[in-house]
């Protein structure tokens, strides 16, 4: 760890209740947890320095928000070790679902093991060549190798990539006859524009397989602190996909230190966006019910 910037002690996220009440029922589908670090210590070399962020702080972020269930996935900075994430979804005690990063080796008595502990899902993260990935995260040839094996888990693949790799791997990630979880928004670029030839078939794409999209702007703006430039995508989206849309609020904003966004400031965003109630209900409590409570075949 020398090598980087020291591990912060504390890093206490800003976190309140949205002005509407979340509806009974309601989950995050995205957040991660860290530490304490010393008894789950984190990756060296790695990508970034994680803020302190243990269960504790974490369930305490979905009560005060209003969430009854939640959706934890490892994150690479703690490698194929999914210690600190198995512990908080034991923790919860039936209330997460927990999405692990694997070795791509794992066994299928590990992985039953998992099952019953509360895992559903495997991430994988292609936001550039095989070169650039570091330890603890997995690309689309992982995926290749483990579609059957989640299939008869029960579980569904998660992918972080960029806009333009998922359409041009849409046919064969349809093709896996599972579900597909993408995170982002789909990690496209605002700046090329709602008519980007990307983002349309990226639109077209969700009703070509059993896509499911989270939806949060802090991904993908850097210069626009009220994410109104992201508005039109989110509405595209909602437009073209409302059962398959799921709120992620990302917490704890991993390298947004300086001004971390507050979830229940986000949901007041979605609410100002989308004003429609049956599309709430859908968004917060219904499509993630239906994504993550699936019974295995």
């Amino acid at each position: 760890m020398s090598a980087m910037t020291p591990i912060p002690m504390s890093s206490r996220r800003p976190v309140s209740a949205p002005r509407k009440p979340l509806p009974a029922g309601a989950w995050d589908s995205h957040a991660h947890v860290f530490g304490p670090f010393e008894q789950f210590p984190i990756l060296e070399p790695r990508r970034y320095n994680p803020p302190l962020a243990p269960v504790a702080d974490y369930l305490t972020m979905l009560d005060t928000v209003g969430f009854a269930r939640g959706v934890l996935v490892h994150s690479s900075a703690s490698g194929y070790d999914n210690s600190v994430t198995m512990d908080a979804v034991t923790q919860a005690a039936g209330r997460v679902v927990g999405v692990a990063v694997v070795q791509p080796s794992i066994d299928d008595q590990t992985l039953e093991k998992m099952h019953l502990q509360g895992f559903r899902g495997v991430r994988f993260t292609i936001n550039g060549p095989r070169s650039q990935q570091f330890t603890g995260s997995l690309d689309f040839n992982d995926l290749r190798a483990f579609a059957p094996r989640l299939k008869a888990l029960g579980w569904h693949a998660q992918i972080w990539a960029k806009c333009d790799y998922l359409v041009e791997q849409a046919r064969e990630l349809a093709g896996y006859d599972l579900p597909v979880i993408i995170d982002h928004m789909g990690y496209f670029d605002p700046e090329r524009g709602l008519q980007d030839s990307t983002f349309q078939s990226f639109l077209s794409m969700l009703g070509d397989g059993d896509f499911w999209v989270k939806s949060t702007p802090v991904r993908l703006t850097k210069t626009d602190p009220t994410f109104e430039s992201i508005r039109p995508f989110h509405d595209a989206l909602l437009a073209r996909a409302p059962d398959r849309i799921l709120f992620g609020s990302d917490w704890p904003y991993i390298s947004l230190d300086a001004q971390p966004p507050n979830p229940g400031g986000l949901i007041d965003l979605f609410d100002a966006w989308t004003p429609d109630e049956a599309i709430r209900q859908r968004v917060f409590v219904d499509n993630p019910a239906h994504c993550y409570l699936r019974q295995r075949a």
